[in-house]
């Protein structure tokens, strides 16, 4: 028998008018921290933005924009909390400070929960960050979220590059669109990302500078849009998201 909550699905996204995706092909690339000043920088520009963190492995969006005291309100669904002028969700909400002891079929089921119950309503821009790797969660929420849209990051590595092929490949079999992909923690000048980036067709969006600076500002979004990190996000986005 059909899962009605897929049906349900739907509904709570249909307000929403693009779903962005940010994603990786292995962890420790700086895909959260991306995903996180993507929703603000967007949530300052206006737009009505929603963040939902739904990195199963690891949930951290939370750290970095210093969400602390808020629960989303239970309303014919769930209501996310506003925060830093953005609707936010995160798996965390339920997981508290431990990791998610589930597998398989236990992840497919949270994540349909997940997506059935939280109501959106109306939104310029849906930010998720994504599990990463191509994980089961990642095929879960491929199948779950028509219209989904992938930011993909990587670094300059050519082994963090590897796993990267493999999901663009991944994504260009299942016919998922690829919005571009970001070179994160750029020490030196080299091309080889762009090079393989745009040789496969797909848009490239930019790099992101090394900044030793980053950590400290971790928990205030203030200190992260100012530093070189989020005054180089506003410029990848006021670029390539227009």
């Amino acid at each position: 028998m059909a899962d009605p909550r897929i049906g349900i699905i739907e509904e709570r996204l249909k307000g929403v008018n693009s779903i962005i995706a940010v994603s990786s092909g292995k962890g420790g690339v700086g895909k959260s921290l991306i995903a996180s000043l993507l929703a603000v920088v967007l949530a300052r520009k206006g737009y009505k933005v929603g963040l939902f963190d739904l990195d199963f492995t690891s949930p951290s969006t939370h750290v970095i924009l210093g969400v602390e005291g808020l629960q989303p309100k239970e309303e014919k669904g769930v209501i996310p909390p506003q925060v830093h002028g953005l609707k936010y969700m995160s798996i965390v909400y339920y997981s508290g400070e431990y990791a998610s002891p589930l597998r398989g079929a236990d992840i497919s089921n949270a994540l349909i929960e997940l997506l059935a119950i939280t109501r959106w309503n109306t939104l310029d821009f849906l930010i998720i960050d994504m599990p990463p790797g191509i994980s089961d969660a990642t095929l879960d929420i491929i199948r779950l979220i028509k219209r989904i849209n992938f930011l993909v990051v990587t670094t300059p590595s050519r082994l963090a590059f590897e796993t990267v092929r493999k999901l663009i490949n991944l994504l260009s079999e299942l016919k998922i669109p690829t919005a571009g992909v970001i070179e994160n923690m750029k020490m030196k000048e080299s091309r080889f990302i762009q090079q393989q980036v745009e040789g496969r067709g797909i848009t490239f969006w930019g790099e992101m500078p090394f900044d030793t600076m980053l950590e400290e500002a971790i928990g205030s979004v203030d200190k992260l849009l100012n530093a070189e990190f989020g005054k180089k996000i506003e410029e990848l986005v006021t670029k390539n998201l227009k």
